[in-house]
């Protein structure tokens, strides 16, 4: 059995979409009533899927370019409004952990580590999920990016998310599934853990992470080696 005593006193920092939960179907659904609203057709789901991660507005922005009717500045205050009242409703309808990610987070809380969100979404659209779900009570941290200075890729993002769980960045692992996790993990100097089945345009091996999982039974065993091989700076 893998010695975790590494995690002790550590920070793992978990983006939400694609990495801790399969949010896709409810995301894009919610997508698709605002474009059938609008008189626009609708997009598939797995076309979808690499919009997601850089917030509701970017994503209602892609899927309306992606359907040929780029928005207007002026039109996006309301649509972000609606989508954000059906989504509210809706958010974890479909929404469910990715394998193995109950047992992760049980296993990381018992060997002692301190864990957050950090994650491009809305706090208060995150936390209701982490809690329909029944995760919210891993978490000593949830930091949507209207919470932190600025939102991934910016380093200050995750700092702040590793701080609020009271946490240092110096004995903290980045978990994310695209560049935007990549991004933020190296600007503040973090060990980078990207998981292969999330969403995103480039390939995440092709991030070059300092470990890529398949799976989170792989999970707790990466953030063991990559603390033990970068121990934390005086």
């Amino acid at each position: 059995m893998t010695d975790l005593s590494a995690l002790d006193g550590a920070t793992i920092a978990f983006d939400l979409d694609g990495t801790l939960v399969d949010s896709a179907p409810d995301l894009i659904g919610t997508l698709n009533v605002i474009l059938q609203q609008e008189g626009v057709a609708p997009l598939q789901l797995e076309e979808a899927r690499p919009f997601i991660g850089h917030g509701a507005r970017r994503l209602i922005e892609r899927g309306f370019a992606a359907q040929g009717r780029p928005l207007s500045t002026d039109h996006m205050p309301a649509l972000f409004e609606r989508f954000l009242a059906h989504y509210n409703e809706h958010s974890a309808d479909l929404t469910r952990p990715y394998p193995g990610v109950v047992e992760c987070l049980a296993q990381m809380k018992a060997a002692g580590a301190r864990l957050a969100v950090c994650t491009n979404k809305l706090t208060g659209l995150s936390t209701p999920i982490l809690e329909k779900l029944d995760l919210a009570r891993f978490f000593d941290a949830v930091v949507g990016a209207d919470s932190a200075p600025a939102p991934k890729p910016d380093p200050r993002h995750l700092i702040f998310a590793v701080e609020a769980a009271g946490g240092r960045i110096e004995r903290a692992v980045m978990v994310g599934d695209a560049s935007t996790d990549a991004g933020a993990a190296r600007a503040a100097k973090a060990p980078l853990i990207l998981v292969s089945f999330g969403y995103t345009e480039i390939p995440a091996a092709d991030l070059a992470p300092d470990i890529l999982v398949d799976h989170f039974d792989q999970m707790a065993n990466a953030c063991v080696r990559l603390l033990t091989a970068c121990p934390a700076q005086s």
